[in-house]
C-alpha cells in the first residue's frame, strides 16, 4: 500500500509516476492530485509568533503551550458561530471574545455545529452551507485576534442545534427502522453521518470537497480568513465528540463506550494535531461500583456514561466534568451545595491525576438565577469554590487543565439569557472575581 505513494512534503503524498500513453488525457481528478503533491503548509496567521502562539499540548496530566504550563481560564458562549452567520449580530462575537481577554480569560468552548436548522451548517448529511462555514472560520479568526483558544463542540446529546436526535431524524427520513435517539450511538448508517460531519469540518470547501476529498485524505479546511488550515491552527485548543452524551437504552454503558473508542479514534486519525474531550458531565457509572455513591443522585449512574471507563478510549487526552448543583440536587441548603462541588471535584481531581493519568477539565459549571432559588452572592460563592478547588490542586502540582464558566454574554444578548449568563456590564464583582483568579494563575 505505502509503496504506491511518495511522499515529497509533510503534509501531502503525491501519486507514483504512471507510464505515458501516445495520446494522453489528464483527468480533473489527476490535475487535482498533482495540484495537491504541490501543496505548501500555510503560514501562521498574520502578526502571529509561532514561538507565542503554539499548540496546546499535554504532558501527562498537565497542559503546556510555547514551552510553559497553560491553564485553561475559560468560559462558554455557545452561539458564536449562529451569531457570525448573520452580519447584524456579528459584532457581538466581537464582543463576546472581547471582554472575556480583558477579564484574563484564555479558552471559549463554542459550538462547531448546527444541524439542519436555521442557520444550519449542516444542512442534511455530507450537505454543508458554505456561508455557515465562513462564521465558524470568522470565530476562529476573532479568537485568535483576541489572544483566545477555542474548544470545539462536534455535536450535542440534546435537540438544541440539531445533535442527535436530528441525525435520527435524517436517517428515518432516508428509510432506516430506528426505535429512538440512542440509535445515534449504534446505528452504522448514522455514525457515517457523524464521520462524514468530522471529516467535513476538515476538508476544503464547496465542489472540490464533494468530489475528492474521499479519494484524496491530505485535504483539509482551510478557513478563509487566515488561510490557514483548520488542523494547522493552535488557536483550536481541543475538538469535543458531543455535549453531554446520554443512552438511557444502555445503562451497561457499552454502547456509548463503543461509540467513544471509535468516534475518539477516528477524530485522531482525521487531526492528530489537537486534544480531544468527550464531554461528558463525569457520572461514574458500572465499572467503579464503588464510586457511585459520588453521583449526586441514583439515576446519574444509569444513563450510560462512566466517567473513568469513557476516559481509559485511546486518543482522549481530557477528562471532562460538568458541575450543575443547582439542577442536580433537590435542597437549597446552600452549604449542601458548597460541600458537594468540593467533594465532586476532588474525586475527579484524584482520579484523573492518579487512574487516568490526564488533565481534568471542568467544561461547564454555573448558577441559575432565573429559578429564584439563588441569587449572585450565591453564584460567586459557587464559583470561587470551583476556582479555588482547581487551583488548590494545580498549584500542588497535581494536576492541570482548568474551568470554563456557563456562560459569558455581553451587552445586547440579553434575550439570549438561560438563567446562568454572566454580564460584566450588570456583574462587576463576577469581573472581579474571574480577574483574580486570572492574577492567581499568573503568581
Amino acid at each position: 500500500m505505502e509503496s504506491a505513494w511518495e511522499w515529497n512534503s509533510p503534509t501531502c503524498p503525491r501519486v507514483a509516476a504512471t507510464p505515458l500513453r501516445a495520446t494522453p488525457r489528464v483527468s480533473l481528478l489527476r490535475c487535482v492530485l498533482l495540484a495537491a503533491s504541490c501543496f505548501i503548509p500555510p503560514a501562521m496567521p498574520p502578526g502571529a509568533d509561532e514561538g507565542e502562539w503554539a499548540a496546546v499540548e499535554r504532558r501527562g496530566p498537565h497542559l503546556w503551550a510555547s514551552g510553559r504550563p497553560f491553564v485553561v481560564h475559560g468560559f462558554n458562549t455557545y452561539w458564536l458561530m449562529y451569531f457570525a452567520a448573520d452580519p447584524a449580530t456579528r459584532p457581538a462575537v466581537t464582543a463576546a471574545l472581547a471582554d472575556a481577554a480583558d477579564a484574563g480569560l484564555n479558552v471559549c468552548r463554542t459550538w462547531a455545529f448546527n444541524d439542519g436548522g436555521y442557520r444550519a451548517l449542516q444542512l442534511k448529511p455530507f450537505s454543508y452551507d458554505e456561508e455557515v462555514f465562513q462564521a465558524l472560520d470568522f470565530v476562529i479568526s476573532e479568537a485568535r485576534n483576541h489572544k483566545m483558544r477555542l474548544i470545539l463542540s462536534l455535536c450535542n446529546n440534546w435537540e438544541d442545534y440539531g445533535g442527535k436526535a436530528q441525525y435520527v431524524r435524517w436517517g428515518k427520513d432516508a428509510g432506516l427502522d430506528l426505535t429512538s435517539d440512542d440509535t445515534f450511538f449504534s446505528d452504522a448508517t448514522i455514525k457515517s453521518y457523524y464521520k462524514a460531519f468530522v471529516k467535513g469540518t476538515h476538508a476544503l470547501p464547496s465542489q472540490l470537497h464533494t468530489l475528492f476529498f474521499h479519494i484524496l485524505g491530505c485535504f483539509v479546511k482551510k478557513n478563509t480568513i487566515t488561510n490557514v488550515a483548520y488542523m494547522d491552527d493552535p488557536t483550536i485548543l481541543a475538538w469535543e465528540l458531543i455535549n453531554e452524551p446520554h443512552c438511557h437504552s444502555d445503562p451497561s454503558g457499552d454502547t456509548l463506550q463503543a461509540w467513544i473508542e471509535e468516534m475518539a479514534s477516528y477524530v485522531k486519525y482525521i487531526d492528530p494535531v489537537h486534544l480531544l474531550e468527550i464531554g461528558v458531565e463525569g457520572f461514574y457509572g458500572p465499572s467503579t461500583p464503588e464510586l457511585l455513591h459520588v453521583n449526586p443522585d441514583a439515576y446519574s449512574g444509569t444513563i450510560g456514561t462512566d466517567f473513568i471507563r469513557n476516559h481509559r478510549a485511546l486518543g482522549i487526552d481530557l477528562a471532562s466534568v460538568h458541575i450543575y448543583s443547582d439542577n442536580w440536587l433537590p435542597h437549597s441548603e446552600e452549604d449542601s451545595h458548597l460541600q458537594f462541588v468540593k467533594t465532586w471535584m476532588q474525586q475527579h481531581i484524584d482520579d484523573a491525576a492518579n487512574l487516568l493519568g490526564m488533565p481534568i477539565l471542568i467544561g461547564e459549571f454555573g448558577v441559575s438565577l432565573k429559578r429564584g432559588k439563588f441569587g449572585h452572592k450565591f453564584r460567586e460563592a459557587f464559583m470561587e469554590t470551583v476556582y479555588s478547588t482547581f487551583l488548590r490542586s494545580w498549584k500542588s502540582g497535581v494536576i492541570g487543565g482548568g474551568c470554563l464558566v456557563w456562560q459569558l454574554f455581553p451587552e445586547s444578548t440579553e434575550h439570549m439569557d438561560d438563567g446562568y449568563a454572566v454580564f460584566f456590564a450588570k456583574s462587576p464583582s463576577t469581573l472581579k472575581l474571574l480577574t483574580d483568579h486570572s492574577r492567581s494563575l499568573e503568581s
